[in-house]
């Protein structure tokens, strides 16, 4: 399955979302369970995600340890990130797990911590954003951001692990929307592979969930 303009939906077993804002283009190959191929041209933002859509009733708490195994051929030219991306409401929360990005680290910010987990140590960062667009429209949110110190395109992301810390160091998450496994490109082109790609929730994979 193609997708080459923005749409959501469920392909084998997995969420999906297709989003980009005006200018340049992008294809998204939906392929078997969480793994898909990405294409962007000249985009200002566009995110191509895999995962898992909830319906804004859960805490993570309530929905149980998440985690996801993933590997993929990542080539940005430009600014790109591979990450586990989502969202939370009541906060308005867009977070990310970065494990890769392109000629630019994210998110030009001082980090509040760190996190050491699955093998590398993550610089915490909290980052506002106004009037932008979101979940819920045009709104004022905030984003958290875990962002590895050396780049990696596979492994596991204990995604559970993040949230806790974020929480400790007081940055609230709301009820959950989304987990997803996403690549995201700004003002650049580039393309990537994901060829694997397991949530597990409680340790269970999503496809059996």
């Amino acid at each position: 399955q193609i997708v080459t303009d923005n749409s959501i939906g469920n392909h084998d077993g997995y969420d999906y979302e297709f989003w980009k804002d005006s200018g340049g283009s992008g294809t998204m190959i939906l392929n078997h369970g969480g793994t898909f191929s990405a294409q962007w041209n000249n985009v200002n933002n566009i995110l191509f995600r895999k995962g898992k859509k909830f319906n804004e009733t859960q805490t993570h708490q309530q929905v149980g340890n998440m985690s996801i195994n993933y590997g993929a051929n990542f080539q940005p030219n430009g600014n790109a990130y591979l990450c586990v991306y989502g969202w939370t409401v009541d906060p308005l929360v867009a977070y990310y797990i970065v494990d890769s990005w392109g000629n630019w680290r994210p998110p030009g910010a001082t980090p509040k911590g760190t996190i050491t987990v699955d093998g590398g140590t993550y610089d915490i960062y909290e980052t506002l954003r106004v009037n932008q667009p979101s979940i819920k429209g045009i709104a004022t949110f905030k984003q958290y951001w875990s962002v590895r110190r050396s780049k990696r395109t596979s492994g596991t992301i204990s995604v559970s692990n993040h949230f806790r810390a974020w929480e400790n160091l007081g940055m609230n998450m709301g009820k959950m929307y989304e987990v997803a496994l996403t690549v995201e490109g700004y003002q650049s082109s580039g393309s990537a592979n994901v060829y694997s790609n397991t949530l597990r929730i409680n340790g269970n994979p999503l496809s059996t969930i």
